[in-house]
């Protein structure tokens, strides 16, 4: 009789939980900077940054936001101590504003890394097509390269959880190396001969108004989206409580340092005098035209591998806050169970045919996939990722005020209170200056419709919450609680939230 109870609860254990103790730092930590994507960033978004704002201060600017999503990360790696959960804002917004909100959030989570995973092959398809055409003589449409990207990260992201980590390494290091390697050489070729430091100096972001500095510090938010993932890998990891922090502060620093390098550089290396000109007319040229013809035809063909990592990376992402909610019962239950590999397929390949239907309706639109599709579902991801940082600042005052539960004064309220006030100025900004953000003319219909629609998906979610609390009272009591769910298991302080 025993025989016949235990089988059932094992089968429905492991359907409710990913497999624990796979990632290490190094992995957490490829998961997290392959989603930032370094040399997108770097041959990307710095010269656009530096083309729009009209300021030589970028470098000071990438160490300003590197300051304050360092204090942000103070309270949210306290709060990784006591929750663990694979939808972290969505958990962690949920165990402290209440469920009704966690449900609201998880949404604003699945529609913003949506748009950064799919905005994605709006920019390797172009690239792919380019790089073919140069060097094997090939016109193949856009949309059939980023057909084909889609198609290996579909597969990758059935396998293991720690193959997956492995190709994103690879993947990585090979463009940290270039970056750095660009980097020098811009450092050491100088214009005029003698290297400035005057773009690294906090002054040099005082020489503009408010609102223009404003866009800076979105841009440079921009560029650090994918830092705050290692939450989303603790149930996996190993030694959470040491490898979440450890690989939340790495990546932090080392995004830091990479981007204020790599834009300082580009300054350095044709003054900063022209630097915002130049990089107007050259793009991403300016990056790679620091370093020599062979490093410029690698640059390119690392950028479509940078590109493809971090579409597998948000893919992972993505998946695993639709695991979440499958297991808690926001979404089908059937979504939150995994398989033999303890992968959740079902929560993956629902991921791959939303990037599937964004390619096929871009192409047939016959849309300009870089602009359309790649910087402005991009942008539009990274905006949605700022309100969940400030929600999760809110969350995380709200959580210890009840129980403080050994966290320092400076971890439950000072940090979380100071990041509160920084990121909410940050996305009141990003919405005064969104069209400046989207590069399109002032009062343009996408430059409201396209933040509007989290106001509308957090509307649907408040709803929603509402009515599971009043027609699934055992489901909305779930919700937050991750691997927890199967027994029901939570703190007592918040069993009312």
């Amino acid at each position: 009789m025993s025989g016949t109870h235990t089988a059932p609860r094992k089968n429905t254990t492991m359907s409710r939980a990913l497999a624990s103790d796979r990632l290490g730092v190094p992995s957490v930590l490829f998961f997290v900077l392959a989603s930032v994507a370094p040399l997108t960033v770097a041959a990307g978004v710095v010269p656009t940054a530096y083309a729009v704002t009209g300021l030589t201060g970028i470098p000071a600017g990438f160490i300003a936001v590197a300051i304050i999503l360092a204090i942000f990360a103070t309270g949210y790696v306290a709060m990784t101590r006591h929750i663990t959960n694979a939808g972290a804002f969505y958990a962690f917004i949920s165990r402290g504003l209440g469920r009704v909100v966690g449900v609201a959030a998880a949404l604003i989570a699945l529609l913003s890394y949506t748009f950064l995973q799919v905005g994605l092959y709006g920019a390797f398809g172009p690239s792919a097509k380019g790089e073919a055409l140069t060097y094997l003589h090939v016109n193949w449409p856009w949309w059939a390269w980023a057909l084909i990207a889609w198609g290996i990260v579909t597969v990758l992201g059935l396998l293991r959880v720690d193959v997956t980590g492995r190709v994103l390494g690879v993947f990585l290091t090979a463009e940290v190396i270039l970056i750095i390697a660009l980097t020098v050489s811009g450092l050491i070729h100088p214009a005029g001969g003698s290297l400035s430091f005057s773009t690294l100096e906090p002054s040099a972001l005082a020489k503009s108004g408010f609102g223009t500095f404003g866009v800076l510090a979105v841009v440079a938010v921009l560029g650090f989206i994918g830092f705050e993932q290692a939450p989303v890998l603790a149930e996996e990891a190993r030694n959470q409580r040491r490898t979440i922090p450890l690989a939340t502060y790495w990546a932090l620093g080392m995004i830091c340092v990479v981007y204020a390098a790599a834009s300082w550089a580009m300054a350095a290396n044709v003054g900063s005098g022209k630097v915002v000109n130049d990089a107007g007319q050259m793009g991403p040229g300016l990056f790679f035209g620091m370093g020599s013809h062979s490093l410029q035809v690698l640059g390119g063909l690392l950028f479509m591998t940078s590109l493809f990592a971090a579409a597998l990376s948000f893919h992972n992402c993505v998946w695993r806050y639709i695991y979440a909610l499958g297991r808690e019962g926001v979404l089908p239950s059937v979504l939150g169970r995994t398989g033999s590999n303890s992968i959740p397929k079902a929560a993956s390949l629902t991921q791959s045919f939303t990037g599937f239907v964004a390619i096929v309706v871009f192409a047939i639109g016959g849309w300009d996939p870089m602009v359309h599709l790649f910087f402005w579902m991009g942008t539009t991801g990274g905006f949605g990722v700022l309100i969940l940082l400030a929600l999760t600042s809110v969350a995380i005052i709200a959580f210890f005020r009840a129980d403080q539960r050994g966290e320092s004064a400076w971890h439950r309220i000072i940090a979380p209170g100071l990041s509160l006030v920084l990121l909410t100025g940050i996305v009141v900004l990003s919405v005064m200056h969104y069209d400046v953000l989207l590069g399109v003319a002032h009062g343009s219909v996408v430059a409201w419709a396209l933040p509007a629609t989290y106001a509308v998906v957090a509307v649907i979610g408040l709803v929603w919450g509402v009515a599971l609390r009043a027609s699934r009272p055992e489901t909305y009591a779930a919700v937050g609680l991750g691997a927890n769910a199967v027994t029901g298991q939570l703190h007592p302080a918040h069993r009312e939230l």
